[in-house]
This record gives structure tokens, sequence and C-alpha cells, in this order.
């Protein structure tokens, strides 16, 4: 099965693609889909649901896990993230793939085993979880991955 994690941000939308077999995960890919602050926010969302939407088409993922928006003190932010987070959802919805939502929380615990880890600890994990050579960057490639595997770890064996 290949799941498809999703750290969305209207600047950087994190992606992280593994497959899982059995009990065991491989990773695909991984990166980050970045708009420029000089865009309109229409265009922005459209270019995330764009590139979301081709990543579907390309892997097939059986599953899109996406981080769930936490509290954030400033509005604008948290506007901004949801908006990224429906043009995720909206590009899931349209190629019929099951989302799972989890808050940062739930991630930290699945791949740390503590909700308060740090994002070197999340990273680190990933990288042992996931037999990667190096640590994988950017943050928000590193976290849709940490989402990945917290959804491939959550359902259960084939």
């Amino acid at each position: 099965m290949i799941v498809l994690g999703i750290d969305p941000g209207t600047a950087a939308t994190g992606y992280g693609l593994i497959e899982r077999t059995g009990s065991r995960l491989r990773l695909i890919d991984y990166g980050c889909f970045e708009t420029l602050s000089t865009q309109a926010l229409p265009v922005r969302l459209l270019h995330i649901h764009q590139a979301v939407s081709e990543l579907i088409d390309i892997h097939r993922p059986g599953l899109v896990g996406v981080e769930r928006l936490f509290f954030n003190r400033n509005v604008q932010t948290a506007f901004a993230v949801g908006q990224a987070r429906g043009a995720v959802l909206l590009a899931a919805a349209q190629a019929g793939v099951p989302v799972f939502e989890y808050g940062p929380h739930e991630v930290k615990i699945a791949v740390t085993g503590y909700g308060r880890a740090g994002k070197g600890q999340v990273q680190r994990m990933v990288q042992v979880v996931l037999g990667m050579e190096a640590l994988p960057r950017p943050d928000d490639a590193a976290d849709a991955l940490a989402v990945a595997i917290c959804l491939a770890h959550a359902q259960p064996a084939a």
C-alpha cells in the first residue's frame, strides 16, 4: 500500500510518499512545493492543488494523511494553512483517495514515542524508520514523511 503524507502550508507544502508491505516501510519520494509570496492566494492554492493532484496521479496512493491544524496565535497564518489544507483535501477527494487527519502530537507519538518531541528528534526517527542515509530536509518534507509513517502504522496489516 502506498501512503502519501502532507504537511500543508501556503508558502511550503511538504509531501512524503512511502510504501508499506506487511510491517516494512519503504521510502518512495519526498519534497516540498513552494509558492511565491508575491502571488495572489488563489494562484498559490491552485499550485498546491495541482501539485498534489499530480503526485496522486503518478503514484496512486491508497491513502492520504494530512497534518491537522493546531492552535496558532497568528490568525492569518492559521487561515492560510487551513486554506492550503483545503486545496490538499480537494485533490484527494477528486481522486477518490481516503484522507486521514492527524495532529502534530499524534504524529510525534507515532514516530518517536513522545508527543513533545522536537523537530530534530522527528527527523532522526524518520531517517531511521525509512533507512535514509541523511536526515530528511526541509522540515516540511520531514513532517510530511512523519505523517505518512503515522498513517501507515495506524492501518491494519494486509
